[in-house]
Formats: C-alpha cells, sequence, structure tokens
C-alpha cells in the first residue's frame, strides 16, 4: 500500500480528488431541488435520474471512439470545462428566477454525458501512466480517495443547503471542476493515442469495439453483468430514498447527509483492506467474497422507520455495504483494466459506462412507476430482494484461475 506510483498518477490522483470532493458536496442536489424548491413528485424525480441517465450514455456512446483517437489529457480538461459550464448554470438560474425542472434535466444530460467520457479517458490514462503492479495500489488510492470524499462531503453539504440555500453546493461542484481541470494540465507525462482507422467501414465498427472486448472474454462478460445490474438496482433506490427521508419521513437535511457521510468511512477502510487482503488471500477469492457480501446489506433498508432510528439503520445498513464495495471496486478496476486489450480501454470503458446508465436509468424510472403504485419503501424493498440475487452472474473461481494467463496489454503510446 506504501508503494509509489509517480507523481504523474499523483497529480491525476489529485485532479479526480478535487472534483470527487464537489461531486458528494453537491449529494443529491437535484432530488433535493426538485423536492424543496420544485414542489417534484416521486415520479419526477426518478425520472430526473433516469431521463438524465438514458440521454446522457446515448449522448456518450460515441465519444468512446473519439476518446480513444485523442490525447487523454486535452479530453480530461475539455470534460471538466464542459462540466463546470453545465453545473455552474443552475445557480445562476436560481439566481435570475428561472430555474426550471427542464433546465435540471438538461444539464443533467450535459454533465453526465461529459462524466461518462471524463471516465473512459481517465482509465486510459490511469494504465498507461500505472505500471502493472502499481495498477492496484493506485485503484485503492483512487477508491479510498471517493470514499473519504462521500463522508466529508454530505454532511458539509447538508450545512452549506442549510446556510446558503439548495443551489449552494451545485456552485461548489461546478469549481471543483474547474480546479480539476486545472490539475490535469499539471501533468507532465506522455499520453496515449489510439491510430485513427481512415475506412470509414472501420470507423463505424470502432463503435462497438468496447462490446467485442467485454463479450470476448469470459471474466469480462460476467463481471460487466453484475456490475451493471448491482449498480442499476442500488442507485434506482437514491431518489426514492431521497422521497422517502426528505418528504415523507421529514428528516432534517444535515441527518440526511450524515446518514450516507458516516458510513462511507467504511469504503475508505475497505479501499486501504483491499490490496492487503489480496495480497494474503488472493485477489480473485476477496473478490468473489466482497462481491456476495455487498448483495446482503441493501435488504435492510425495508426497515427504515421515521426518526433516530431509521437514521441509525440507514448509517449501519450503508456503513456495512460501503466497506464491502470499498473491497471490492479497486479489484475489479484492476482486473478490468489488464484485461482490456491494447489501445481499447477507453471504449471497454466508455461502453461499460454507458451500459451500467442505460441499465441505471431503466431501472430507476421503473422502480419509480413502482414506487408510485406501491410505496417508497416497498419499492426499496423489492431492490433488496433481487439484488440477492446478484452474485450468482460473478465469475467463478474455476473461470478466474483458468483466464488467469490473459497478459496485461500496454496501452498504445
Amino acid at each position: 500500500m506504501r508503494a509509489r506510483v509517480g507523481n504523474d498518477v499523483g497529480r491525476l490522483w489529485a485532479a479526480y480528488a478535487v472534483s470527487t470532493y464537489g461531486t458528494w458536496l453537491a449529494f443529491g442536489a437535484f432530488p433535493l431541488i426538485a423536492v424543496r424548491v420544485l414542489h417534484s413528485s416521486a415520479f419526477a424525480v426518478s425520472l430526473l435520474e433516469a431521463a438524465g441517465l438514458a440521454v446522457a450514455a446515448l449522448v456518450a456512446f460515441p465519444l468512446g471512439p473519439w476518446v480513444a483517437h485523442h490525447a487523454k489529457r486535452p479530453v480530461l480538461v475539455a470534460m471538466d470545462l464542459v462540466r463546470f459550464a453545465a453545473m455552474a448554470s443552475v445557480p445562476l438560474g436560481y439566481l435570475l428566477g428561472l430555474l426550471s425542472y427542464g433546465q435540471l434535466l438538461v444539464v443533467a444530460v450535459v454533465s453526465g454525458a461529459a462524466g461518462i467520457a471524463f471516465t473512459a479517458a481517465s482509465g486510459a490514462y490511469l494504465k498507461h501512466l500505472a505500471a502493472s503492479p502499481d495498477l492496484l495500489v493506485a485503484n485503492g488510492r483512487f477508491e479510498g480517495t471517493s470514499w473519504v470524499a462521500t463522508a466529508v462531503g454530505p454532511p458539509l453539504g447538508g450545512a452549506l443547503v442549510g446556510v446558503l440555500g439548495p443551489v449552494a453546493t451545485v456552485a461548489a461542484d461546478a469549481v471543483s471542476y474547474l480546479l480539476s481541470a486545472l490539475g490535469v494540465l499539471r501533468i507532465r507525462g506522455g499520453d496515449v493515442v489510439t491510430p485513427r482507422a481512415t475506412t470509414r467501414g472501420v470507423r463505424a465498427a470502432d463503435l462497438l469495439a468496447g462490446v467485442r472486448s467485454i463479450a470476448g472474454d469470459p471474466v469480462l462478460r460476467r463481471l460487466f453483468a453484475n456490475s451493471v445490474l448491482v449498480g442499476g438496482l442500488i442507485m434506482a433506490t437514491v431518489p426514492l430514498l431521497s422521497v422517502l427521508l426528505l418528504g415523507r419521513y421529514r428528516m432534517p437535511v444535515w441527518q440526511y447527509g450524515l446518514a450516507f457521510g458516516v458510513p462511507a468511512l467504511g469504503g475508505f477502510l475497505g479501499a486501504r483492506l483491499s490490496a492487503g487482503l489480496a495480497a494474503r488471500f488472493g485477489r480473485y477469492r476477496v473478490l468473489r467474497v466482497a462481491g456476495w457480501l455487498r448483495s446482503l446489506f441493501p435488504l435492510g433498508l425495508a426497515f427504515v422507520r421515521p426518526g433516530v432510528v431509521g437514521l441509525l439503520v440507514v448509517i449501519a445498513v450503508e456503513a456495512l455495504l460501503i466497506t464491502c464495495m470499498g473491497v471490492y471496486n479497486p479489484i475489479h478496476a484492476t482486473e478490468r483494466l489488464q484485461r482490456a486489450p491494447a489501445g481499447r480501454a477507453a471504449q471497454l470503458l466508455a461502453t461499460w459506462s454507458v451500459a451500467s446508465k442505460l441499465v441505471q436509468a431503466g431501472l430507476t424510472a421503473l422502480w419509480g412507476l413502482l414506487a408510485t403504485a406501491t410505496s417508497p419503501l416497498a419499492a426499496i424493498t423489492v431492490s433488496g430482494m433481487l439484488l440477492l440475487a446478484t452474485p450468482l452472474l460473478l465469475p467463478t473461481r474455476a473461470r478466474l484461475a483458468a483466464t488467469d494467463s490473459v497478459p496485461t496489454q500496454p496501452a498504445v503510446a
């Protein structure tokens, strides 16, 4: 865990850290604005999340080849600036009295598409900058930073909302993207570009390069199926929890932030332990055990009630879930990057993100309808029950061992 991962990886990590802190400072900002400012219904809040994700994913799909065929550092800067402009329009519209549901939807689409392109470019760039033995350590550092930001951001964001209003955290998020762009510009190492084919037919096929990369590897296929479904089922409940806790149970904003902030410390702990556990017990065993455990705990949200008891239930469930995710995610990310074919990491990551967002959007919309027909708590319970079956999609130990000889391909410089 103390291995040096290089100055340029450190600079990429620092840029990621500042934007991640901004994002988690604004955690739940759009649902909060929709509920408290625009007085939107549960279905409208879910639709905001679902439509934004779906359209952003469709817009971002052709960006995968574009990211692959361009130097990654300028792409990262450009996507940060796009997200800065989109997010900055929300507090501006609020101050002018022009903020609307439609604007939130457009901002969700633009920032979501830019975020997918940024993720694809940063993953490919990390694979280029970090030596293979250090990749798990680097991924652990990124994962740990994400969970610390998750712990610190929501409580601070809740306090900021209480003092300055609901759009203050969106303004802070916008500034974080600007600072991230400045941080990426400090990277001095080389860059990575996949040569562009000259024929139109090859360019059309290039759109499916990520799909072929995932479909051609049996381990990636199963990791992909598990990841997309688990992420979709968990994220489909986020807007419903906002409606349930902030609306029906009238939980104060600071408690809402606390409920999701404190458990994230478990994610930081898990990320810190991930590489050590993989070294001691084998990364495939740890991957499978953590993958199984993370599917068990979300069902505990079925027991959320108003008041302090409900707050403690949310904190306990999220803490257990997030600790397992903190262990699982760095190993998963490392396995995915190492199995990405040479020159196709950006396309693979873009395809992965697009599919994840589309499934997440579909499930979020479906769960919004389910919550309208029943109740938010009932819909959250159904999600927890379905998650219990998702570990069946994880690769078996035999399959992981059989494909362990897949060589790590260097990125095309």
